[in-house]
């Protein structure tokens, strides 16, 4: 059971104390182009909405016009309502080719009633297999949520709604390689993998129910002219890691939601968790 003090301080917002180059509030018109599924992305709204669909015969996609090395992406979704089991909605950032860099969200469909899985993930160099799953602690469908991906050359700061779930370190003192060289553009796509996305692939896509829909709003982007502090209150401005309270927040997500992370599956791993994970996780 999730404490009355848990859901209070989750209220309280994360404050981000950066040197800023830029601030992007965008205009999906300006600032993205609808890359495949025809008039299944939409703009709209003056270029304030967007919006992805799902039928039988494609889902559909977009991506930024511009890269991106370093800064803070915030995006708002609401994600396919009803019986999703089957679909995903992948917002994520990317380079291009077989060595290339990639920060994941990826939300997993569900039957209705069921909780949708946020399952995220690191590549570097074309290597991922860092996946951590979650639990969201409200319904993501039935309103607008903000979901945002800190990036700088000393971690990778996941959050939702400005609480951070996920922290992946910069290992490479230790040989592990760190997303920090090749500049990424954000994506999205909504599309059907029923082969593996909800229980595995036994649950398939009940296309009575298409098409399915997610919404977008109020990206914006924040470049950092420099590595300065990332903080989670007023306290710690120097600090490149998570404060106490960063840190609380983020024991309560791990705690109470998720549901899998690749450094607790000796299974997968029978000759060692990989080496990342033997350090400290905050």
């Amino acid at each position: 059971m999730v404490s009355s003090i848990g859901i209070n301080n989750m209220l309280i917002g994360v404050m981000i104390i950066s040197s800023l180059v830029a601030t992007c509030s965008a205009n999906f018109n300006q600032d993205f182009d609808l890359t495949w599924g025809d008039h299944r992305a939409k703009i709209f709204n003056g270029g304030q909405l967007l919006s992805l669909s799902l039928d039988k015969t494609s889902g559909s996609g977009f991506q930024s016009k511009k890269e991106y090395l370093f800064g803070r992406i915030d995006m708002q979704l609401k994600l396919v309502a009803g019986n999703s089991a089957g679909t995903v909605t992948a917002y994520y950032l990317s380079s291009q080719g077989p060595t290339h860099d990639e920060i994941d969200f990826e939300f997993l469909g569900n039957v209705s009633g069921d909780p949708y899985i946020l399952h995220t993930n690191v590549f570097s160099q074309g290597k991922g297999n860092r996946e951590q799953q979650f639990y969201l602690w409200f319904d993501p469908t039935k309103n607008f949520h903000t979901y945002s991906i800190i990036w700088k050359p000393q971690h990778i700061i996941f959050l939702v709604d400005n609480t951070p779930i996920r922290i992946f370190k910069n290992a490479e003192s230790i040989g592990i390689p760190f997303p920090k060289n090749q500049p990424m553009r954000i994506y999205s796509s909504l599309w059907n993998a029923d082969d593996w996305a909800t229980r595995g692939g036994l649950v398939k896509t009940d296309w009575s129910k298409a098409p399915f829909t997610a919404y977008y709003r109020n990206f914006k982007a924040t470049e950092l002219s420099s590595v300065s502090s990332t903080s989670f209150s007023d306290s710690a401005l120097q600090s490149n890691e998570l404060d106490a309270y960063g840190r609380r927040r983020l024991r309560w997500v791990q705690k109470y939601f998720m549901i899998y992370n690749y450094c607790n599956d000796l299974k997968r791993f029978p000759e060692g968790i990989p080496a990342e994970c033997k350090r400290p996780r905050f």
